[in-house]
């Protein structure tokens, strides 16, 4: 099993043009907080997910291991069918007030039964087509993000160790096709965290 080094240097980059695995442990950093910790394939911290207040609130802050906020996903807890909202940090401030980043909606047609499916649009115009499927969103430790003509982005399973032995349902593997954001992704996996209940 490969060694995790919890306070090692962060190196992260936006993309990579090969194939990255990635180890996510559904545990904060943060005493008390709730979230998850990413991890690159040499065990180096790259993303901490932290909500600060309880368990399932309607904020999430997807940071450096420095603690540099990179990216906050807000709940709109009116819509029916549940909507997030990505906002990219500038760096200084949330752009809170302006056009998220993305924005993530439960696919309506297909909550009665089956594979539970959300659908992902960037930039959010109101005329603009989904560009990002999830795919078994429902499922507490599988799921598949895939774009508009059905090429695989990144997958979620739970973690073996290379004995293939199965390990906690909190421990998972993402694999993240080459030139597709990291960041999104995880994103779009904290996203499906907050829907679990995860966080």
């Amino acid at each position: 099993m490969a060694k995790v080094y919890p306070y090692s240097p962060t190196s992260s980059s936006s993309s990579s043009s090969e194939r990255e695995t990635f180890t996510i442990w559904m545990k904060s950093l943060v005493l008390n907080g709730n979230g998850c910790t990413v991890f690159d394939s040499n065990g180096q911290i790259i993303y901490r997910v932290d909500n600060y207040d309880s368990r399932c609130s309607d904020e999430v802050y997807i940071m450096d291991l420095r603690g540099k906020v990179l990216c906050a996903i807000f709940q709109k807890k009116l819509q029916i069918f549940g909507r997030w909202d990505g906002y990219k940090s500038d760096g200084q401030k949330m752009m809170k007030n302006e056009k998220p980043w993305f924005r993530v909606r439960k696919n309506r047609k297909l909550l009665k039964g089956g594979n539970s499916v959300c659908e992902v649009t960037m930039g959010c115009n109101k005329a603009q087509a989904s560009l990002y499927t999830i795919e078994g969103v429902n499922s507490k430790s599988a799921f598949k993000i895939i774009d508009s003509k059905q090429r695989l982005l990144a997958e979620v399973k739970q973690k073996q160790s290379s004995s293939g032995v199965m390990l906690g349902n909190d421990v998972l593997s993402l694999v993240v096709e080459p030139h597709v954001d990291h960041l999104l992704i995880i994103a779009l996996v904290a996203v499906c965290g907050l829907i679990n209940h995860k966080m």
